[in-house]
């Protein structure tokens, strides 16, 4: 058997799966979803802030002044 995801294999995930559909029922894990991506989109969002900040700061450093 291959370990899939944090060394956890089909029946495992399986298993966890259907536990939380018992827990939060067909109608709410959709928005679960829903919300978990929006937060990884602005976190993406927030990386590329930072990352371009980082560039524009180094670019007005490098230049020499005359």
């Amino acid at each position: 058997m291959i370990p899939l995801f944090f060394g956890l294999g089909y029946q495992e995930i399986l298993l966890i799966l259907i536990i939380v559909l018992l827990l939060f029922g067909g109608k709410k894990i959709p928005e679960l979803m829903r919300g978990a991506g929006k937060g990884v989109r602005a976190f993406k969002d927030g990386m590329k802030e930072v990352t371009t900040d980082e560039d524009t700061k180094s670019d007005n450093t490098e230049k020499p002044e005359n």
